[in-house]
């Protein structure tokens, strides 16, 4: 059972999200799965037999609130933060395409969803939920709070007359490398449709990194041209050998402090591995025991 306290949650956090958000009320509902009808009640406080528990739930789920009594996560401002937060903004602001290929678990994908946020006409894509060609164009369509039923090809229609239509959006993929070959040749007709007038920004681990230069050695069709339109560069970060893990040591050292650690070498100790890289995934369990 939802009660009523988490429903205020819920509400107050479609309210702050709602800035970032270029649409309609009408379209912003559908972002959130819901009518427009039941936006509006809500809204104003009407909570009762709006939605049903599956549909608070969701929507609590799509904008992260937090359920339980454990506190805020804080966002450090870390090299990674401040890099891809940097790559993120000339993106959008210039409708540039950029490709990040990177180590896992730095903070890239943190970054991606905080920007997404906290800036206007933004949809991040997790890729790994949407490796198809069906489902990355109703998760982009959904994402800008069209309607993603019906015809595909009207779908991909009018995603991208709406795309053309508002100011200057952002499509962020995350986990590219899991995307299948076809989804690869839809972002390559997006990007020709939305020249111009979109930003796009392709995230992934070293993997990605190995499958787009696999596929361009190989002469498969459609990547030498996703490569081009990305820049023609794998972006990266983190350095290797000793200078990368010092860089992955301070990363870690500053989100420990930002989320209230205060014994930060013991906590340090306790996420790093065996290749002598922290784990920032493991910060969070172990300042979630102490909380």
């Amino acid at each position: 059972m939802i009660t009523k306290e988490l429903k205020q949650k819920i509400v107050q956090a479609m309210q702050s999200q709602r800035p970032m958000f270029g649409g309609s009320d009408s379209k912003y509902a559908k972002w959130l799965g819901i009518s427009g009808s039941q936006y509006s009640r809500v809204k104003n406080g009407d909570f009762e037999q709006v939605l049903s528990d599956t549909n608070w739930l969701s929507i609590a789920r799509q904008l992260e609130v937090n359920m339980g009594n454990a506190p805020e996560w804080k966002t450090a401002r870390t090299p990674v933060y401040e890099f891809v937060n940097a790559q993120l903004e000339i993106c959008q602001n210039e409708a540039l395409s950029s490709l990040l290929c990177d180590l896992s678990d730095i903070g890239k994908t943190w970054t991606a969803k905080v920007y997404a946020k906290t800036h206007k006409n933004v949809a991040y894509i997790d890729c790994s939920l949407a490796k198809g060609k069906t489902q990355l164009i109703r998760s982009i369509a959904k994402a800008f709070g069209l309607d993603n039923s019906g015809r595909l090809n009207d779908v991909e229609a009018n995603t991208i007359y709406y795309l053309k239509q508002l100011e200057k959006p952002l499509i962020i993929l995350d986990e590219a490398g899991d995307m299948h070959y076809e989804a690869w040749l839809e972002v390559k007709a997006l990007w020709n449709a939305t020249e111009g007038a979109c930003g796009w920004y392709m995230m992934g681990a070293d993997g990605l990194k190995a499958k787009i230069q696999r596929s361009i050695d190989n002469k498969k069709v459609g990547y030498t041209e996703i490569f081009s339109r990305f820049g023609k560069r794998y972006g990266k970060l983190i350095a290797e050998g000793e200078a990368g893990k010092e860089m992955m040591k301070t990363t870690a050292a500053m989100i420990i402090k930002a989320n209230g650690g205060e014994d930060v070498n013991q906590l340090l100790r306790k996420t790093m591995g065996d290749d002598g890289m922290p784990s920032l995934r493991r910060i969070y369990k172990e300042l979630r025991k102490r909380a």
